[in-house]
């Protein structure tokens, strides 16, 4: 993946345009309209690498490295609730990446399900983390498995996209007959969170969605790629969103700041988020992915339908490859201790064979799923792995993993070190 070609003919936007217009956010307005920063949720308080469960192992070459890129957590948060961000499971996970010599982002989706160390001797699901302790323990969760140094977050909610959606005047998508389906099924419960009303979608193609239809599009899991497919259409609703941004006019990207600004908890400082954000045509989008790459899915006593890490420690190796060009980069100690414990725990070793995800990853100039896939197999010859669109995958009905899986989980090692 490090080895792909840069691509050409690319909009520019800063990092946090790019990022959080996924999450319902276009902070790359914010150097003009100052005022509304007191409206932001800020934590005052940065993260310490301790707090931030960055591993202390890390090779120190690797670390010096990965100083020469801007890390950032971003977390969607399913509360069923607006402007609460002390609970609920970060369903949308996202890593991202900033180099700051060649001016590069790389977005890596973390898939919610991927069953990994939450600390102190517990194996859940990712997005569970922070339902159990809140952005600190996220963090700390996305750190320790993947040997990252991450400290910087920025966290929003399900209406944040509906109204920074509707504030553009709606995008659009190519949507399949299933698609439409699964939209119609979800605007009510998203109806519910928002106090909004929304009509059903009712045609295939290209269709022009609103605000809350396009959140429903961003939300799919249950059709064939569950959520692998899932963490695409994120994506895709972020690129569409931001074609429509680039071609607003200020009044309507003010009244989208005045609307999202509210709804957004981050430790940013104003200064920071000026400052990126000012730098609007100096970065390029390089690449998006999901993480795991190698992984396979199995139905665990304490998590229920889990995606499981084939060799984490490869994973981790090839991800430090892919963002920030760490050729055979080895993952730290604390990392083989977590990858040999899911192996123990599930029973899934490195020999596993792994579902083909591979036309899932590349989101960036498609406007639907099946663009993706079309891109992305042209991309990527089909290999001999498992096909993901051949398993029935899980249901989005287990969207908010209850905190009792994960008190049902063991309890292993007390410093630390060993806490993973």
């Amino acid at each position: 993946m490090a080895g792909k070609k840069k691509k050409r003919g690319r909009k520019k936007i800063v990092l946090f345009v790019f990022e959080i217009l996924l999450l319902g956010v276009l902070l790359g307005v914010l150097w003009l309209y100052n005022t509304t920063l007191g409206q932001v949720d800020f934590d005052d308080e940065a993260l310490s690498a301790s707090e931030a469960g960055i591993n202390e192992d890390i090779d120190e070459d690797a670390l010096a490295n990965m100083h020469g890129y801007l890390n950032v957590a971003l977390f969607g948060l399913d509360n069923r609730s607006n402007g609460s961000y002390d609970e609920g499971n970060s369903d949308c996970i996202i890593i991202a990446s900033l180099n700051y010599d060649t001016k590069e982002v790389q977005l890596v989706s973390l898939y919610r399900d991927t069953y990994l160390s939450s600390g102190n001797g517990r194996y859940t699901k990712a997005n569970g983390a922070y339902s159990a302790g809140g952005v600190k323990r996220a963090i700390s969760m996305v750190n320790s498995n993947l040997d990252l140094n991450i400290t910087k977050y920025i966290c929003v909610d399900w209406k944040a996209l509906v109204d920074a959606i509707d504030d553009l005047g709606g995008v659009d998508l190519d949507v399949t007959q299933d698609e439409v389906d699964e939209i119609n099924y979800l605007l009510p419960e998203i109806d519910g969170t928002t106090g909004y009303e929304t009509a059903e979608v009712t045609t295939t193609g290209t269709v022009h969605l609103d605000g809350t239809q396009a959140t429903a599009y961003a939300r799919i899991r249950s059709t064939s790629g569950d959520d692998f497919l899932r963490a695409s259409r994120q994506r895709i609703v972020l690129q569409a969103m931001l074609d429509k941004a680039q071609n607003a006019d200020l009044a309507s990207l003010k009244s989208m700041c005045t609307d999202i600004l509210k709804q957004i908890s981050t430790n940013f400082t104003a200064a920071e988020l000026i400052q990126y954000a000012s730098a609007v045509n100096k970065y390029e989008i390089k690449s998006t992915t999901g993480f795991p790459f190698e992984l396979t899915t199995k139905i665990l006593s304490s998590t229920g339908d889990t995606v499981i890490p084939i060799d984490l420690a490869k994973n981790v190796s090839e991800l430090h490859e892919y963002l920030f060009n760490e050729q055979g980069y080895t993952a730290s100690d604390t990392v083989q201790r977590i990858s040999q414990k899911i192996e123990d725990k599930t029973g899934v070793d490195p020999d596993e064979a792994a579902y083909d995800l591979d036309k899932f990853n590349d989101t960036v100039g498609s406007d639907g799923t099946e663009g993706v896939k079309k891109k992305n197999e042209l991309k990527n010859p089909k290999s001999t792995e498992q096909d993901v669109d051949s398993d029935d995958g899980d249901s989005d009905s287990d969207d908010r993993d209850s905190d009792s899986d994960e008190e049902q989980n063991d309890r292993e090692g007390n410093g630390n070190e060993e806490e993973y």
